[in-house]
């Protein structure tokens, strides 16, 4: 049975927890401290009673706290920071809010996603967010310079935290507090998270299955520590194109990419809409070939190395023996949107010498965090790029998989599911729990191939895994914008098939109408089914191309 009470982590150590008597008066928000005192290894720091705003945030008591607070192996102070937030209108239900990037600090405990238009506590949700057991702003780590968000993983402990251990004690924390805080446990407990939050949510469904009736996992970095082997890859394919990989493709490159994609795959759905809405069908549709120069490089077309450097990386990285170290790639309309520049080629940030986020964050994650032994990195813009450049597949890219005895878990085993190579989630099928999972076509920094690849594989091991859906977003970026329609309900559908057991088929989704990416043409009223894989929306051959109702889901 799912557990709704207060579950032990034993790397937490929060033994008092089961041992104090259950509840049954309500302890206010100003009583919280006081009240949760006794528990092992945490400290509550601050509770507030804040006020409804009138502009869409609910009354609700804000917690923080710090759990395990220790010494690193490598004389750092660490901690798990923690902000919960408890609405005064709450609906019996708890959410875990997993977060994305580098973690780092505590994220405003509001439950929020890119796609919801609507956020967890706004609907009545009682949300923990945490740092995962680290902070990025540490003033000891400022000499790492862009690396000192990822100096964390020089000390073993804050890896196994950042990859599922604060997950473990902070699910007890928020047990405790609820059930302080309302004298009664949750009826129901979720996790959703996007990114590193989608990898969060899919650990959690294979650790800890028993805790949770319904995870949303967006963008999952799964396969996060074999992505980042992808950071280097980029860097050495787009440096066949120029040295300076910001130079590599301009703007108007990639537009032209982008463009004759739709040429090519825009109609494969029916409809000439903007949306290439049958990705696999573009794959062999779409020949970038097409778009090499006769002779010398124009503004319509791309130079030989150009077309070299960007099939390589669409490929894939890979080692002497030719063997694949992560995921290829699929050719959407979203290439020449300006999050897929900015993750890949480049930035406008100053301080970054305007490389992009997989020079800056990426370099220094693959290097301190999830190869052993750690590498201390420079941590100005050449220096991560010298790291990135020099990387060798053959050489550095196992050490992803490599422990020693002061790391004795590789960067893949704390990082990933554990069964990510053959998906099962057996403990959560059998406990009744339910998965949506979603992941947009054009993002730059997970391969939307790596999550089909996985779903794949879990519906083969579970039977069709009626437990769980995945919904593919056509354009999308990373967890969100690109031309695509990124608005849409997933999370409102979860508690729907959790506790109703209706479980969902096409999502309705429509555009962001401050989403400055939309085309021109696109009417900011558009909406959209999206269809659960593997089946993709087909115009119906009548009807506006801004409807969802003009299109139906169909099999590939």
């Amino acid at each position: 049975m799912i557990r709704a009470l207060c579950v032990v982590a034993a790397a937490a150590a929060l033994a008092a927890c089961t041992s104090a008597p259950p509840r049954s008066a309500p302890v206010a928000c100003a009583a919280l401290p006081a009240a949760l005192a006794a528990m092992s290894n945490v400290r509550i720091t601050a509770a507030t009673a804040v006020a409804d705003d009138g502009k869409g945030m609910p009354a609700h008591c804000q917690v923080t706290g710090v759990a395990n607070e220790r010494t690193g192996a490598d004389g750092r102070q660490y901690a798990i920071g923690f902000e919960m937030r408890l609405p005064a209108a709450w609906n019996q239900r708890f959410l875990h809010q997993v977060n994305g990037g580098n973690d780092g600090k505590v994220v405003p405990a509001l439950g929020a996603l890119p796609i919801l238009a609507k956020n967890g506590l706004q609907r009545g949700f009682a949300v923990i967010s945490s740092d995962s057991g680290h902070r990025e702003d540490d003033p000891a780590n400022n000499a790492a310079g862009l690396a000192r968000s990822n100096v964390f993983g020089l000390d073993p402990q804050a890896r196994r935290d950042y990859g599922y251990g604060a997950n473990d004690t902070m699910f007890s924390v928020a047990q405790a507090l609820i059930k302080a805080h309302y004298g009664q446990a949750p009826q129901r407990s979720y996790m959703a998270g996007c990114s590193n939050g989608g990898r969060h949510a899919l650990v959690a469904a294979t650790r800890y299955g028993d805790r949770y009736h319904g995870i949303l996992a967006g963008a999952p970095g799964l396969n996060l520590p074999k992505a980042a082997v992808q950071h280097a890859w980029d860097v050495q394919s787009w440096q066949m194109a120029d040295p300076d990989i910001r130079k590599a493709f301009s703007p108007a490159d990639m537009q032209l990419v982008a463009a004759k994609v739709l040429e090519r795959c825009d109609g494969l759905d029916g409809a000439a809409d903007g949306i290439v809405g049958d990705l696999p069908r573009c794959q062999s549709a779409f020949k970038l070939g097409e778009l090499q120069c006769g002779g010398e490089k124009t503004a319509q077309c791309l130079s030989a190395n150009q077309v070299r450097a960007l099939e390589r990386a669409f490929a894939g990285p890979r080692n002497s023996k030719g063997e694949l170290l992560y995921s290829d790639w699929s050719w959407d309309a979203g290439v020449g949107a300006g999050n897929w520049r900015f993750w890949k080629l480049e930035s406008q940030i100053p301080p970054w010498n305007r490389m992009p986020l997989i020079a800056t964050m990426g370099a220094g994650s693959l290097s301190y965090i999830f190869t052993t032994p750690p590498t201390r990195t420079g941590g100005s813009p050449d220096e991560l790029i010298k790291f990135l450049s020099g990387f060798d597949f053959d050489r550095d890219a196992p050490r992803i998989f490599a422990t020693d005895a002061t790391f004795t878990e590789s960067g893949m085993q704390f990082m990933a599911p554990p069964d990510v190579d053959d998906p099962r989630l057996a403990t959560f099928r059998d406990n009744g729990g339910k998965l949506i999972v979603y992941h947009g076509n054009s993002d730059a920094v997970f391969s939307v191939n790596d999550t089909t690849r996985w779903f794949r594989k879990l519906q083969a091991n579970a039977g069709g895994a009626e437990f769980a859906r995945y919904y593919p977003v056509p354009g999308m970026a990373h967890c969100s914008g690109g031309p695509a329609t990124d608005q849409f309900d997933a999370l409102g559908a979860l508690v729907e098939w959790v506790e109703q057991g209706k479980a969902p088929a096409a999502l309705n989704a429509s555009v962001n109408p401050n989403n400055k990416e939309l085309p021109a043409a696109w009417s900011k009223a558009r909406t959209r089914p999206l269809c659960p894989w593997p089946r993709v929306a087909r115009y119906n051959g009548s009807g506006s191309l801004d409807e969802a109702a003009s299109f139906r889901c169909s099999a590939p």
